[in-house]
């Protein structure tokens, strides 16, 4: 635990002397993105009159920009699938990811996840307009530990077309994140991508699925100036928005949460936001949720916490610019507990600038590079440092572990001809895409030789022709020793599986060869507001501060800073908003059946 800059609450007399206006609900949501949607959606379906205030001028926040995938073990979907697991196996997993930190505390509210998880996933699939579908093929990250899953253990959000929101709604809505996209158009990860990389291959089947996907998303930007087709994290959001609206919870934008309101018993009573219009008084009956992304774009704060960040700004972030710690400071105000103790304080993943016109730049993901055939990461020495294909946490853990102190953490994905037309590098996209407006901004650095690529990067070439050697030998009988790379299932599944013996490893060899230029990022942090298995915010020493919730990335992970399989941000954020938002509606039975219910009066 740690100190932080706290905002301290105002007295409903202060709030009342402002002589702004006052406007009465049940619960007020700060943040839209998934922890505070799913907040809102569960407690208005309870009853209560919500309404979610959203700092930015769009909703959906990281959560849009994301893949939009949930971790969510032990589901009905799963079983309807076939796949029957003891709550047992999971936690066994957990217990070998996390280590020693997983602490009879941390147990706890892991069990609170398991618990509720199940429940979550059947409510939003059968009550709203959240459906899911099944990450059948989707493994935990750490195959070879015990209990780990090979699939089932997740979910997504079902493509869904943008006409069925409505224009008022779909103005509140961020859009595909541009770096992750084809020109603005999303792709889901699964079929849908791994279809799109047979046009890449030349196979018919890739190119009749493009054109299919293509062509509308082509008119709809035309005629509309936006992708209508919503995948992964926009579909996500777009969804819970419109559960959320249906359930006539207010929706605003433009209006950050700017100071809670507490009673003199210490309860915590409401918020003054602010908006276009001015500021308000809301008085919320039940409570407040703090749902609004956690701290990925305080450069203080990363400053104090992020491994080799010396000002806070070597570091480059997935989030929206909004999200600078807004929740935490209210809650520090109001008794709440910063949790630092973590084994990372942020969902690492390796990141690339992409310039943009205007002198801008774009924060490029490497998800699905990493792990292709005929690619390798290596750092200014020329060495590997990491299995590639681990998940993009273990990436960035591994390259702060290389770097020694008082040196920069970068890093650089090198690819040969083979790999970059076939499955891309970074942002450069495969065949048949043209690979010239990537080198003309520099973005892509090109030679003819390993050596030469080298000495254009700024690598030791001895160090890469060595390094790239070696590999290669290795490669071609589809082994790794240094890493192990291709190991596990999860390591097969980001390959090629058409390529053998090891679908994770083939030999850089035929050039002219590629590199692009990698650097630390996150997706949102792990360190974050202490709360209990109800989502309640809780003093120093551990009590509950009365009608304060929170949910997302202001809720510090539950998985103690380890990124055991994709989807441990959305997963818990769903679950402990669904949490969050029975609570406050009264109806937090342990059985977790639904029934909507016009409670009224104090949460128990």
């Amino acid at each position: 635990m740690t100190n932080a800059t706290a905002q301290q609450p105002l007295t409903e007399e202060e709030a009342l002397a402002l002589g702004i206006p006052v406007v009465d609900t049940d619960v007020l949501v700060a943040g839209s993105g998934a922890g505070g949607l799913a907040a809102a959606v569960t407690a208005a379906y309870h009853g209560l009159a919500v309404m979610v205030a959203e700092k930015a001028p769009v909703c959906g926040g990281a959560t849009s920009w994301s893949g939009g995938w949930a971790w969510t073990p032990g589901t009905a979907l799963a079983r309807a699938e076939g796949v029957e697991e003891d709550r047992e196996q999971f936690r066994t997993y957990l217990r070998a990811v996390l280590g020693e930190r997983y602490t009879e505390a941390a147990g706890q509210k892991i069990d609170a996840f398991l618990e509720a998880v199940p429940h979550m996933v059947d409510f939003f699939h059968t009550k709203t307009s959240l459906q899911f579908v099944t990450g059948a093929k989707i493994n935990d990250i750490y195959g070879d530990l015990p209990g780990a899953g090979t699939g089932n253990r997740s979910v997504g959000p079902a493509p869904v077309h943008a006409r069925e929101f409505g224009p008022s709604l779909l103005k509140k809505m961020r859009r595909q994140y541009y770096a992750t996209s084809f020109f603005g158009m999303g792709i889901m990860a699964g079929k849908d991508l791994s279809t799109f990389l047979k046009a890449s291959q030349f196979k018919p089947e890739g190119w009749v699925h493009s054109v299919k996907r293509v062509v509308p998303h082509v008119l709809d930007m035309v005629t509309r100036g936006r992708s209508m087709h919503l995948v992964n994290g926009t579909a996500l959001t777009g969804r819970l928005m419109k559960s959320a609206d249906d359930l006539g919870v207010q929706i605003h934008v433009n209006t950050p949460v700017q100071r809670l309101v507490r009673s003199a018993g210490g309860r915590v009573t409401g918020a003054i936001i602010g908006g276009p219009d001015g500021g308000r008084y809301v008085r919320a009956q039940r409570g407040v949720v703090l749902a609004t992304g956690g701290f990925p774009n305080d450069v203080g704060r990363r400053r104090e916490l992020f491994p080799k960040t010396p000002t806070g700004n070597e570091h480059w972030t997935l989030a929206p610019e909004e999200t600078t710690g807004d929740g935490l400071e209210m809650a520090l105000g109001s008794g709440g507990v910063f949790d630092t103790d973590m084994a990372s304080p942020a969902a690492w993943c390796p990141v690339s600038l992409v310039p943009y016109p205007g002198n801008r730049h774009g924060v490029f993901p490497h998800i699905m590079d990493r792990a292709k055939p005929g690619s390798i990461g290596v750092r200014k020495d020329g060495r590997r440092f990491v299995n590639e294909a681990n998940g993009y946490y273990d990436y960035v853990s591994g390259l702060l572990d290389a770097t020694a102190e008082g040196e920069a953490v970068e890093s650089w994905q090198i690819a040969d001809s083979t790999a970059i037309r076939r499955y891309s590098l970074g942002f450069a996209k495969p065949i048949p895409m043209p690979l010239t407006p990537y080198l003309k901004t520099g973005y892509l650095v090109q030679a003819d030789t390993i050596e030469e690529l080298a000495r254009r990067c700024g690598i030791d070439p001895e160090g890469l022709a060595r390094t790239v050697r070696e590999f290669n030998e290795h490669a071609r009988r589809g082994e790794d020793p240094a890493f192990a790379r291709g190991a596990t299932a999860f390591n097969r599944s980001g390959g090629d599986p058409e390529v053998g013996p090891n679908p994770s490893l083939a030999p850089l060899q035929k050039g002219p060869f590629y590199a692009v230029h990698v650097r630390p990022g996150s997706f949102g942090t792990f360190a974050g507001i202490a709360a209990d298995t109800r989502a309640r915010v809780v003093d120093g020493q551990g009590a509950p501060i009365e009608g304060l919730y929170t949910a997302g990335n202001d809720h510090a992970s539950i998985m103690r800073g380890y990124y055991p399989a994709g989807g441990i941000n959305l997963g818990p954020a769903l679950t402990f908003g669904y949490v969050a938002g029975r609570h406050l509606a009264g109806a937090d039975g342990p059985d977790g059946a639904e029934t909507p219910s016009q409670t009224s009066g104090e949460t128990q």
